[in-house]
């Protein structure tokens, strides 16, 4: 759970960070953009590479390289004298967070032969993801309130240091037994594949449908195409096709992007929201967004009683993603006063979506041959990592359109972009024509997420409806 808590933690990290650091070492527009987006970047790009490295290499091998990674970037990241230095930084950064996911992963399907304990440590292990990155925003509001910027990386170094002592006495090694060549071709590929659509998908939602975002995403689509046919031919592919065709695995994979979808097509909406309509400090933000948090770690291993008592998986699986669509109904009926109402739809919606993952990740890792764990492990992350990015390019575009379809055509042209260009354009405005502006853009933005919402209840409700019929018949009996 410790690299597991540190990694996630780290995409949050930055969110009050930002502004100390461009006090600090000045980046430019692009340096910026790129200190905060290059750790998710690096990190889904590598995922499938890392997990099938793990199965051949070792697991706790791969872990604690890992680690010693992480844990060298995090100081060098602190002590940064220029922005290249931090982007640098922040790309090791990712190249560590890619090796401790899919181990973490992969090592509960090896150290926990008993499903009923595996499906437990599964539930703990979706839940410690989730609420990593609720943590991490307000712990890099806490610690750069009190301290230098750099501090909020420092804090991974005696985490990081205490696995490198201990994991080497607490977990066991583990590895294919017969893993075969490893396919460098494929992991140029695979990178290829994945970060052209993650990028174009990230920036849709801010800078709308331009044909440069298009394109990435179809170049993308393309080298995906190359890299599937890559592992359909060659003699030892990174991903083997038999893997997806395990019984209940493909399905897993294709609900965790959905959920995926759920969870970041809320959260871009509920951070705005908290701070640029009711008004809040982003500090003030992190810590009301903590709120819905304390959930979380109850979703998981109720989910996972339910089914060792008795309750079909599929159900079960259903029903989280209905909760997760009550979620957004609820959000739906937001006002732009509706601070309570948005904190439970945002805990409800939470908990739908660790219910989801928790049973969708057991049920994946258990179906999974013990022999490819790590690349089964690597496959769940990236499908997180995919929908993710669907859910803010989709339902962020969904907000975006019915946003500038609220403002009148008479409001300035930043104004009618965003909420964010209204609330600069406002602050410049005198008296009443600044506070009718604001008004207005905070009305038209809560328009933006109610539509938004209800798209996303009528999409997870249809997930409801494919996880019952798709999985109520694919149950994990024993260890494989």
């Amino acid at each position: 759970m410790l690299p597991l808590l540190l990694v996630s933690m780290d995409v949050s990290v930055l969110y009050f960070a930002t502004p100390a650091i461009s006090a600090d070492l000045r980046p430019s527009g692009t340096q910026q953009l790129w200190i905060y987006d290059i750790y998710g970047f690096v990190l889904a790009g590598l995922l499938m590479t890392m997990g099938s490295l793990g199965d051949r290499i070792g697991r706790r091998r791969l872990l604690l390289m890992g680690a010693a990674a992480f844990g060298g970037a995090s100081l060098l990241a602190a002590y940064a004298d220029s922005a290249g230095t931090l982007i640098a930084a922040r790309a090791v950064l990712g190249i560590g967070g890619a090796t401790l996911m899919p181990s973490t992963m992969a090592l509960l399907r090896t150290m926990f032969t008993d499903p009923g304990q595996r499906a437990k440590a599964i539930g703990l292990w979706s839940g410690v993801m989730t609420g990593g990155i609720a943590l991490g925003s307000v712990m890099s509001g806490v610690l750069v309130e009190h301290f230098w910027w750099g501090s909020v990386f420092l804090v991974n170094l005696p985490a990081m240091l205490l696995l490198l002592v201990l994991g080497p006495v607490l977990l066991p090694e583990s590895r294919s037994a017969d893993p075969g060549r490893f396919d460098w071709v494929s992991v140029p590929l695979s990178m290829a594949a994945v970060l052209p659509v993650i990028y174009g998908l990230k920036e849709i939602p801010s800078e709308g449908w331009h044909p440069l975002y298009v394109v990435s995403v179809t170049v993308g689509l393309l080298f995906a195409a190359l890299f599937v046919h890559r592992q359909r031919t060659a003699a030892s592919p990174l991903i083997p096709p038999a893997l997806l065709k395990g019984r209940g695995f493909t399905p897993a994979l294709v609900l965790t992007l959905v959920s995926a979808f759920g969870m970041m097509g809320s959260a871009i909406f509920t951070t705005q929201y908290l701070q640029s309509v009711l008004g809040k400090s982003p500090l003030q933000a992190a810590l009301w967004s903590l709120l819905p948090s304390v959930l979380i770690g109850v979703a998981g291993p109720v989910a996972t009683v339910l089914v060792q008592r008795g309750a079909n998986r599929g159900y079960v699986v259903a029903a989280g993603f209905a909760v997760t669509a009550a979620g957004y109904a609820l959000l739906a009926f937001a006002g732009t006063d509706s601070l309570w109402l948005v904190l439970a739809a945002a805990g409800i919606l939470a908990c739908g979506v660790v219910m989801v993952m928790s049973q969708l990740t057991d049920l994946a890792m258990s179906t999974a041959p013990v022999e490819r764990a790590g690349t089964a492990s690597s496959l769940l992350e990236t499908a997180t990592e995919f929908g993710g990015a669907l859910g803010m390019a989709v339902l962020g575009s969904v907000g975006t359109a019915l946003y500038r379809h609220g403002m009148p055509a008479s409001a300035p042209a930043p104004a009618r972009e965003t909420l964010g260009g209204a609330l600069t354009t406002a602050a410049h405005l005198p008296g009443r024509a600044g506070e009718s502006l604001l008004s207005t853009a905070r009305e038209a933005f809560t328009s933006g997420m109610q539509g938004a919402a209800t798209a996303g209840a009528v999409l997870l409700a249809l997930a409801a409806g494919g996880a019952a019929v798709s999985l109520r018949r694919i149950e994990v009996t024993d260890d494989k």
